[in-house]
């Protein structure tokens, strides 16, 4: 049976890729991104996993760290007006918006928004 651990099949592609292409191939630039995702998303579920239930500002704390924004907004609270503004930055800002990395603190278990 095959094993369906994202970080092993994104590590078997980066590599597969890498034997045969260049190092700025886009196809293998892609490759190691997702790879770096992929890990990122491990360490952060196994985090998730072992620390007691998040309340919902520290979920928001967390989301917005991981879309690009501050850690500490001034404050320190994450108001809904913030996240609105961070969330609706367009493509003219001076702040190029993160990538998605397909991870959603709901679904790495015991965080709930």
């Amino acid at each position: 049976m095959l094993n369906s651990n994202p970080v092993f099949a994104a590590r078997g592609r980066h590599n597969a890729l890498k034997r045969y292409r260049s190092p700025d191939d886009p196809e293998l630039v892609d490759a190691r991104g997702q790879l770096k995702a992929e890990h990122l998303a491990a360490y952060i579920k196994k985090t998730v996993d072992a620390a007691p239930p998040l309340t919902p500002e520290q979920c928001d704390r967390l989301a917005l760290l991981l879309r690009g924004g501050d850690a500490e907004p001034p404050g320190g609270v994450v108001a809904p007006s913030i996240r609105r503004e961070h969330e609706s930055r367009g493509s003219g800002s001076a702040t190029p918006a993160a990538p998605p990395l397909s991870v959603e603190l709901s679904a790495l278990g015991g965080a709930s928004a």
